[in-house]
């Protein structure tokens, strides 16, 4: 009964007069269409766990969260959303400032956590499941400490690729992400550094901070790492730990989008990557090959700072919007080939395997710090198995 249940969720949520059936389709028949990748994902999966029974008995019909594209979000619901985010923002943190001076917030606790481990969730075997229990440590917070009753939703790049400015995510409205920030003279971004310009990303209309919608007044606390723009405020203290408040500053960049995060990008990231290293290289990008992927991509269309320094970038509020969209097609991918694929990790403990270190395993650990208790990558590998108790819609 809970199967056919979860296939009439799938059939509801991802209805499609127009397609073909579902024994017809064709990987090419999904050329450039996401979503229809999305919605065969789970009705794949519907059927495994028809055969194979339910991974946790903690999640079931009943409980199951469905995350949802920001573009098909109440305007409440969106407004719901942004409170929740300035909620955690104003909230004191629990991180010592022993070990992390600039702390302030309850929000600056995950930033402070990604400056912390990003060396070691990059170009490495854990970097899907490490930001998949991020993201939903995050999301927990905002339901547990900010009253927020809905889920954490995602940004569908491929809506907004020609025209990211536009989008329901950055025009800007008071029910947005908030958009561009003010026109600033400034240099190209070279990635993945100054120091090491593989890719010179042409400069967008901002640069500076950004001047409408609901985040215009929010805090960033601490960084620069590797920050994207030069005139960004030094950190004081190491390692960017230091206390250093500053606005949100965006360089928006429809080159960035078009470039990298078209529906057909993601698309053929999918199908084309049966390996799971190469679909989470490609995912990630091959900087000297001069190939963003759709995750720095995504990263670089709001760019600035800090959402272009890799460090920092959840400092801006859209990153969990765009890291939602990365565990998306992770599930896709996943939902594809479920026997095969439920279990394919793929890397090293280090970024790109610099230095050599050994394979990252399944029951190698994921810590959150202070914002969630250690779990095995294992553990993280389904979505309504482990801690978690969710689709994508």
């Amino acid at each position: 009964m809970r199967f056919f249940n979860l296939v009439a969720v799938a059939s509801v949520l991802f209805s499609t007069s127009n397609a073909a059936p579902l024994e017809e389709r064709t990987a090419s028949s999904y050329a450039g269409h996401v979503d229809a990748l999305a919605a065969q994902g789970f009705f794949n999966l519907a059927f495994y766990t028809a055969t194979q029974g339910l991974p946790s008995q903690k999640c079931n019909l009943q409980n199951v969260a469905v995350r949802r594209e920001w573009s098909t979000l109440a305007s409440t619901e969106k407004k719901s959303y942004i409170s929740a985010v300035k909620c955690l923002s104003k909230k004191p943190a629990i991180t010592s400032t022993e070990l992390v001076p600039g702390v302030r917030s309850r929000y600056d606790d995950f930033v402070a956590t990604h400056i912390n481990q990003t060396l070691a969730i990059h170009g490495t075997g854990n970097f899907l499941s490490w930001h998949r229990y991020f993201v939903w440590a995050y999301e927990q917070a905002l339901r547990r400490e900010c009253g927020y009753t809905g889920y954490q939703p995602y940004w569908n790049w491929g809506k907004y690729a020609d025209d990211p400015l536009s989008s329901p995510i950055f025009d800007g409205s008071d029910s947005s992400m908030s958009g561009n920030g003010a026109y600033v003279k400034h240099n190209a971004s070279c990635i993945p550094s100054d120091s090491l310009c593989e890719i010179s990303l042409p400069t967008g209309t901002g640069g500076g901070c950004i001047t409408s919608g609901p985040f215009k007044d929010f805090s960033v606390n601490l960084g620069p790492v590797a920050p994207a723009l030069s005139y960004v405020e030094p950190n004081p203290g190491t390692f960017g730990m230091g206390y250093n408040p500053r606005c949100i500053r965006r360089d928006i960049s429809a080159y960035a989008a078009s470039h990298w995060t078209k529906d057909a990008d993601t698309a053929s990231l999918i199908l084309n990557n049966p390996d799971p290293y190469w679909f989470q290289t490609n995912m990630q990008g091959n900087f000297p090959a001069g190939f963003l992927g759709v995750h720095t991509g995504g990263h670089f269309t709001n760019g600035g700072d800090p959402g272009g320094d890799l460090f920092v970038s959840p400092g801006d509020p859209v990153f969990w919007l765009h890291h939602g969209m990365i565990d998306r097609v992770w599930w896709t991918w996943q939902n594809l080939d479920v026997e095969k694929r439920k279990t394919a990790i793929s890397g090293t403990l280090t970024v790109n395997n610099s230095p050599p270190s050994r394979n990252a395993t399944l029951d190698d650990f994921i810590d959150l710090g202070i914002n969630a208790g250690p779990i095995k990558i294992r553990d993280a590998m389904s979505t309504i198995a482990g801690p978690f108790c969710y689709v994508y819609a």
